[in-house]
């Protein structure tokens, strides 16, 4: 791949999905030089977009960078439509159900218009906007500090008064899935929150899309084994179907074409 443009745009998705490259790999993957490499790597790194170390380089992220909301929601934004559109299908008429944060949940709540009759409890002021006019569903909002930018709801009064409160089902939002760590997230505030959720809740469902597969977030939220089912649009790779598996969980393979589950 001699064109520059294209090195750098695949070198930055390989860093983002995988954490970290090497010269070398990435040579062999791209049909140039180890020294083609090397530029690429220093020219990218000048621009600010990854980290170079001894043999490759690393992504600037950090564990606890947390992309801003309104980037979240703009990426992969179909994917997430559908994933949200499938998670809907599992509510009905009289479940009381807590929504957390997230652009994919928020996604679910969008297609909650033909249901009916179901108490909704959110520390998302977006996903609870959708249901202020809503006369035959009962809103329900903790309270508590109100996070600048993502308009979530964190700290005691919020964590106190969902561990109050008792549902049928969590639809729930991770900022990363993995085999060993489990769920995590990037805010320690928002993990706290949704362990207050997850405390309560008769059947848990986690919704997240590929992307956020076999990666580690900042702060641990939970095991696997308190999950019923986790629901992504590309079959996980083996270690974490294992994971999840070993544990109960009904993993959900949703595409445009089919279902599949497991």
């Amino acid at each position: 791949m001699n064109n520059l443009e294209q090195r750098h745009r695949f070198i930055i998705e390989q860093i983002e999905e995988r954490g970290s490259v090497n010269v070398i790999e990435l040579a062999e993957s791209l049909d140039v030089s180890d020294m083609t490499i090397r530029r690429d790597l220093t020219e990218l790194e000048k621009a600010g977009n990854i980290r170079r170390i001894h043999g490759g380089a690393v992504s600037i992220r950090g564990r606890s960078f947390e992309p801003p909301l309104a980037l979240r929601s703009a990426e992969n934004l179909s994917v997430k439509q559908m994933l949200g559109k499938y998670a809907s299908k599992m509510m009905t008429e009289g479940d009381s159900v807590a929504l957390d944060v997230g652009s994919t949940i928020y996604e679910l709540a969008v297609n909650l218009n033909e249901i009916s009759n179901i108490t909704i409890i959110t520390p998302s002021i977006p996903i609870a906007s959708l249901f202020f006019a809503r006369s035959d569903i009962r809103l329900i909002l903790p309270g508590g500090i109100v996070r600048p930018g993502e308009t979530s709801m964190i700290g005691d009064l919020a964590r106190r008064n969902l561990e109050i409160l008792y549902v049928d089902r969590l639809f729930l939002g991770v900022g990363a899935v993995d085999a060993h760590a489990g769920l995590t997230e990037y805010n320690m505030d928002d993990a706290a929150v949704k362990q207050a959720m997850i405390k309560n809740a008769k059947e848990i469902i986690v919704v997240a899309d590929a992307s956020k597969l076999q990666k580690i977030a900042f702060a641990f939220v939970a095991p696997f084994t308190v999950l019923h089912h986790f629901i992504t649009n590309e079959e996980p790779p083996k270690e974490l179907i294992a994971s999840l598996k070993s544990s109960g969980v009904t993993i959900h393979v949703v595409t445009d074409n089919d279902v599949r589950v497991f």
